[in-house]
């Protein structure tokens, strides 16, 4: 150990790689599943698109203002522990906004009882008029017309793998179509206990005195699939829900999410902030390059940890409600533990007196620079395009028939992909440069989205995400590089954060307002499918355009300074090998081309 414990190294990275960790499994235990829990809430897609964009729209701009704040009136410790303290709170706040369906729980929570021998007695009296003008309501069933009244139907749900009992009634009521000629019928569903003697008098035959069920005709559709979750009005009629009961389930639930991302999301900010400085007092800043990987591999940790959990105690955590607590349950359970790790986590006690408003000199920088500006508006399309998977892909998977655990392996699967094709990056942008390499990023994610417009089963979704290891490591080391490249001394890390933070936190905001609309009047499908030719279209305009642009190399000093110097001497010869003067008469002379 260390005569002065400020500056003991080592004991600083062991620190900050736990807190790295654990922040990385708090993350995974909400944020991958966040939508899929609004979806159990019965918000359909354009109310979770405002929800997700506004989340995406405060961590933006909202989390370097308060890393400004918290630097400048040296309150960076108060801010790590405030914010993770308060995050306990916050995330149970979710729990308590209440789902537009009362028995949602209840149906989900039944799974593992035995619901193939559950009786539906279904009581039918005809009513003159059209069927539009009488919606039916919750537990309702409308039969097509020419079928008799007055009949008891008696189905027998079919137990078969991988289908549930709310899933088989949800297929029974979209087969039952709505009347479309002027009989209306009521359908009043009880379910009694089961015994085994009813169930040996219920599996004797189903639809006595109905005819076989027909199957889905092209007009209609399942409750569970996107095209019926697309609309939130059809959804409350369907539900029997009232439009007042939506506006509050949104109000609450966008009332949670904001005051939750305002205390959260500056929190990753100031730690890197906090250890980076911390190490630059004693230039190891090297060492700070590789702590993002101990966030990846946390998260890939906790996306699979909280599934399994989560499908274990769920229904016996919360008695009515959407399935999901668990999961805020366990970031609230994370966020503690993390809050004892921040009370050592190292903060700089006395800062060097740096140049103010480097945001700001980073931002004229962009402006200044065309290269930039083209790079600005790529990471800002990745981010929209991005943001469809992150809020969408779960609810496709779960369409077909996918479990949160398989969910939470697919992330973790590109996560540590990602961490073990780290090191060919220096190859990589050696070999194709950083245009190719940008290029082979949005090929990849194109191809990715293409791929999951075309999902077939549950497992199908496994080898597109070993693409998205490769697509979305080649866009950042791309980025970085020219970032690196380009960046005056002192504005790196801030034009770094600037692409990472506004620039790709603004389109995701952006592609979540968009693409929660857009899916209300198309498919998933489709949306993903636009995605990738906006994508390639992209692509052809980038590569088109970048070669064009002047190629004038600004030269960072600060790096030069670590080069090691050539031997010098008096004579010409040793002055031409002298790296300053050489740097010096390269800048003239690309300034003078």
């Amino acid at each position: 150990m260390s005569a002065n414990p400020q500056w003991d190294i080592s004991r600083a990275l062991g620190v900050a790689r736990l807190f790295h960790l654990v922040c990385g499994v708090r993350d995974a235990s909400v944020t991958p599943y966040l939508t899929l829990y609004l979806r159990q809430l019965g918000l359909a897609a354009p109310w979770v698109g405002i929800l997700m964009g506004t989340k995406h729209l405060i961590a933006a701009f909202w989390a370097p203002f308060c890393a400004f704040l918290a630097k400048s009136y040296q309150k960076r410790r108060v801010l790590l522990i405030g914010s993770l303290l308060g995050s306990v709170g916050a995330s149970l706040l979710m729990v308590l906004v209440p789902p537009l369906d009362k028995d949602l729980a209840y149906r989900s929570c039944n799974r593992s009882s035995n619901l193939s021998s559950v009786p539906l007695s279904v009581n039918l009296t005809s009513a003159p008029g059209p069927a539009s003008n009488h919606p039916a309501g919750a537990g309702a069933l409308s039969l097509p017309a020419g079928r008799s009244s007055g009949v008891t139907i008696a189905y027998d749900f079919p137990n078969g793998p991988g289908e549930s009992g709310p899933e088989t009634f949800h297929a029974l009521s979209g087969y039952l179509a709505p009347s479309v000629e002027g009989t209306r019928f009521m359908a009043h569903v009880f379910l009694p206990p089961v015994t085994s003697g009813v169930k040996a008098k219920l599996r004797k035959g189903a639809f006595e005195g109905v005819s076989a069920a027909r199957p889905l005709l092209p007009g209609d559709t399942l409750l569970g699939s996107p095209a019926n979750l697309s609309s939130a009005g059809r959804q409350a009629r369907a539900r029997g829900l009232s439009l007042e009961g939506l506006q509050w389930t949104f109000i609450l639930a966008l009332g949670s999410v904001v005051f939750w991302e305002l205390l959260t999301s500056s929190l990753e900010q100031v730690a890197d902030d906090s250890i980076y400085e911390y190490l630059d007092f004693v230039d190891a800043t090297d060492r700070y390059r590789s702590l993002w990987m101990w966030r990846l591999l946390g998260t890939a940790v906790g996306v699979c940890a909280i599934a399994a959990v989560a499908e274990q105690l769920d229904c016996f955590l919360m008695a009515s409600g959407p399935r999901g607590v668990v999961h805020f349950y366990g970031y609230s359970l994370v966020s503690t533990l993390a809050l004892l790790v921040s009370i050592v986590f190292p903060v700089p006690v006395c800062q060097r007196q740096e140049p103010s408003y480097r945001t700001v000199k980073a931002l004229s920088l962009v402006w200044g620079e065309p290269r930039l500006i083209l790079l600005a508006f790529t990471v800002f399309l990745i981010g929209a395009v991005a943001s469809t998977v992150q809020n969408f892909l779960f609810w496709h998977m779960k369409d077909h028939g996918s479990s949160e655990l398989v969910m939470g392996f697919s992330v973790a699967l590109s996560l540590l992909g990602e961490i073990l094709l780290h090191p060919l990056r220096a190859p990589l942008l050696r070999r194709l440069s950083r245009a190719g390499t940008l290029g082979l990023g949005l090929g990849g994610l194109a191809g990715q989205l293409l791929y999951y417009s075309f999902l077939w089963s549950w497992w199908s979704v496994l080898p597109a995400q070993t693409l998205s290891a490769i697509s979305n490591g080649a866009v950042w080391w791309a980025v970085g590089a020219w970032i690196g490249d380009l960046a005056t001394p002192s504005t790196e890390r801030p034009l770094s954060a600037m692409f990472r933070g506004h620039f790709y936190g603004g389109g995701c905001s952006l592609g979540s307002f968009v693409g929660g609309f857009a899916l209300m009047r198309f498919s998933l499908a489709t949306l993903y499918q636009a995605c990738c030719v906006v994508l390639l279209l992209w692509l052809a305009l980038f590569l088109a355009i970048q070669p064009r642009l002047p190629q004038e190399r600004k030269i960072n000093y600060s790096r030069l300074l670590i080069v090691e110097a050539s031997d010098t001497s008096d004579s010409e010869q040793g002055t031409e090998r002298d790296w300053l003067v050489t740097a010096m008469r390269e800048e003239h002379t690309n300034w003078k081309g």
